[in-house]
């Protein structure tokens, strides 16, 4: 016999569980306007034309993470066989003081990385999305200096932070992008 009880346990239960699967929500980021049969995106290294050497191993690395991470697509660096391709072109890098300390050197920096990408359907043989300009800032402190000023190895170290915050919070950006047609 059910009782009274058991009937009220079960109607959050069975509240919940309508809710969730007509509500239609789903997680920001996480969605794809891309056609059902892109499975496979060719990332291809981006080129870089600006003196910081490997850059564009970074950049490419981050935004081949950052599309298998979604778990819906197969990610390769070569062009035949893929479905789509992505392509990157690193065209600025620029670090410059925004901090000074007392003695007016300086003690904060932003770094600026310009790129452009596009995205190509190669079945439809058309673009999807495209940036030619996306730029991308962090900030940050200089931290060890010497009697003679800043340490050149720790402003290195630094920027190489930087640089890495930069391509993670770009291919993020990127890849949502792509994906939700922004």
């Amino acid at each position: 016999m059910i009782t009274r009880r058991d009937v009220l346990k079960t109607i959050p239960v069975l509240a919940g569980s309508a809710l969730a699967t007509s509500c239609g929500y789903t997680l920001a980021g996480r969605g794809s306007f891309l056609p059902d049969y892109i499975r496979t995106i060719a990332i291809p290294l981006f080129q870089n034309r600006t003196p910081y050497l490997t850059a564009e191993l970074l950049f490419t690395e981050r935004v081949r993470v950052e599309f298998q991470s979604r778990g819906r697509y197969s990610v390769q660096p070569a062009e035949p066989g893929a479905d789509a391709i992505v392509r990157g072109d690193i065209v600025g890098f620029n670090a410059s003081p925004v901090g000074f300390n007392d003695g007016q050197l300086a003690s904060r920096y932003r770094f600026t990385v310009a790129v452009g990408v596009k995205f190509d359907d190669v079945k439809q043989q058309k673009t999807l999305w495209e940036n030619p300009a996306l730029s991308y800032s962090d900030e940050y402190d200089l931290t060890s200096r010497t009697s003679l000023g800043l340490d050149a190895t720790a402003f290195l170290e630094q920027e190489r932070v930087a640089i890495d915050r930069l391509a993670n919070d770009f291919a993020r950006s990127v890849v949502s992008a792509i994906l939700e047609a922004f």
